[in-house]
């Protein structure tokens, strides 16, 4: 199977019925839409990053990564006690989204240099923790380089199967890293967290459309048009 036809074969695999075990069905209040429950995997996918990353009260945090996951991210450290939140990406619109959801200051990475720009705002020190959202060398060197000596780098972008890390910098100055892969039982704490408003997950749906325009969708979403990040298809 070619990967260019992967999303038309995606489309023509949907299925009407599904069955699932009990135990990992969870009721819905009557407050969460089904499009807003459809994020409920990706809200977790951030959710559980952050648990699994020390972050105090008041901390600063750089997520790398304005997609998807870095915007849940980005509001789970939030949640989290982080005083600021940096947002570093390519893309101005989903920047400017970042800020709207809570990032203390953005950064594009795309005009200029930032690791200089993180430090200004730390007094030289660093941030204590990044969360790097994006799975590529050049975003995960610059999560490197964005934390204080003894600081946190959480990875969550899974991309490339293998990627160039900076040794001795992250020897010698004691970078603590962590890998977070899917999520492991925060559905709950997430259907609560999106019903309660406290991750928002309505500014991320790019659209609500009917299956029968999904082939479109998916071609859309393939070919990274810019603007779109969740596409919620109703029967």
């Amino acid at each position: 199977m070619a990967f260019q036809h992967l999303p038309f074969v995606a489309w023509e695999r949907f299925a009407e019925f599904v069955t699932v075990p009990a135990r990992i069905a969870y009721p819905l209040p009557d407050n969460l839409s089904y499009a807003h429950a459809a994020l409920i995997e990706a809200v977790s996918v951030a959710v559980h990053a952050v648990s699994l990353t020390p972050i105090a009260l008041e901390d600063t945090v750089v997520v790398v990564g304005a997609g998807m996951i870095g915007l849940l991210t980005l509001q789970a450290v939030r949640q989290a006690g982080a005083g600021r939140v940096f947002v570093v990406d390519v893309d101005d619109s989903r920047l400017e989204l970042a800020r709207s959801l809570g990032a203390t200051e953005t950064f594009n990475s795309r005009n200029a240099d930032i690791i200089p720009q993180i430090l200004s705002h730390t007094m030289g020190r660093g941030a204590d923790v990044a969360l790097e959202c994006a799975g590529a060398t050049a975003p995960v060197k610059l999560a490197l380089d964005s934390v204080r000596k003894g600081g946190t780098v959480t990875l969550i972008g899974n991309v490339a199967p293998t990627i160039e890390l900076g040794l001795q910098s992250t020897v010698t100055r004691q970078i603590r890293l962590q890998g977070s892969c899917a999520s492991s039982g925060e559905y709950p704490a997430c259907i609560s967290l999106i019903s309660r408003g406290a991750i928002q997950v309505a500014p991320l749906i790019s659209a609500v459309a009917p299956i029968e325009d999904g082939a479109s969708w998916f071609h859309r979403l393939y070919e990274r048009e810019p603007g779109l990040l969740k596409v919620v298809l109703e029967p």
